[in-house]
């Protein structure tokens, strides 16, 4: 048996590439439009962007960057080898800008009453990392 195997039976986790610029970028107090304008492919950079939107109020506009910053870590996930489902850890940090997009989406799906995409976005969530769920709230 190998030391790593999966005794669940269910898919490796994934783990994304490092993409250290983007993070940097924000950590070092970047706006978030410039990081994603110059790296259009960090969900993180469109996480940000949807946070920052929700909390002025915006809430379709979060909608919409975090539906951006879900579908950019969707096409980095395949790319990684991912096939639509199983474990997206919260502790590889490369994974977080995915994470946050999709709890964003769902945060504001449930602020315009969409309820559905709310529910398939939360339950996608806690599936993919019940850490990131639990941390995000």
């Amino acid at each position: 048996m190998a030391i790593h195997e999966n005794l669940l039976g269910g898919p490796p986790p994934t783990h994304l590439p490092d993409d250290p610029e983007p993070r940097e970028l924000l950590a070092g107090g970047t706006p978030a439009a410039d990081v994603a304008a110059k790296y259009p492919t960090s969900s993180l950079a469109w996480a940000r962007l949807a946070d920052e939107a929700y909390e002025a109020g915006r809430v379709v506009e979060s909608y919409a960057y975090a539906r951006t910053g879900y579908h950019r870590g969707l096409d980095s996930l395949r790319r990684s080898g991912w096939k639509g489902h199983g474990p997206v850890p919260w502790e590889h940090e490369p994974n977080r800008g995915f994470l946050r997009a999709l709890h964003g989406l769902a945060r504001a799906a449930g602020a315009i009453g969409e309820q559905e995409e709310y529910e398939r976005c939360s339950t996608f969530l806690r599936e993919s990392s019940a850490t990131a769920a639990d941390t995000l709230g």
